[in-house]
């Protein structure tokens, strides 16, 4: 019995120890490069959404009861249109989102306003119209849960979702 379990902790030694070869498909492993030297679809490749959500920012925040864009919004905008343009393969889904201040009603069309400014500035700096689309989940999908301005403030927020296919 002893022989077999020593067995068997060789096969898989064995197994793992080849997991572990990073060159064991040649120079820059199985995936390949891909962008600028990374490793395809990782934050490190800037044609990846992986490195939109990291690099460029998925999001742009928003003040209280308003769908107005800040010059830090704006900022974040002009990187995201600039991906948007030069990754002409992907399209983007904008989802407007509120605080848990309010109505149900109010956050959502709230959201919905936030989520046209969003595409309504990328489509200014030259994205495709039919590359985007929006949604609003109002105060149904916070990403920070308490009853605090440190909270709400995460919550109030555009975030383009990045997806494959150049129309959505």
């Amino acid at each position: 019995m002893n022989i077999l379990k020593t067995a068997a902790l060789f096969a898989v030694l064995a197994a793992l120890g080849a997991c572990t070869n990073a060159d064991r498909f040649g120079p820059g492993g199985a995936g390949g490069a891909g962008g600028a030297g990374g490793i395809a679809g990782s934050v490190s490749d800037p044609t990846s959404p992986a490195y939109f959500n990291q690099a460029i920012g998925d999001r742009v925040l928003f003040a209280v009861d308003q769908s107005t864009l800040t010059p830090e919004a704006i900022a974040t905008l002009d990187e995201q249109a600039r991906w948007l343009l030069t990754n002409t393969a992907y399209s983007a889904l904008i989802e407007g989102h509120a605080d848990e201040q309010g109505t149900r009603e109010y956050n959502i069309a709230l959201g919905a306003r936030r989520a046209e400014a969003v595409q309504t500035y990328l489509i200014s700096r030259g994205v495709a119209p039919n590359r985007l689309r929006t949604i609003s989940y109002g105060k149904e999908r916070p990403i920070e849960i308490c009853s605090d301005e440190s909270c709400y403030r995460q919550n109030r927020r555009a975030v383009t979702v990045i997806t494959a296919g150049a129309g959505v």
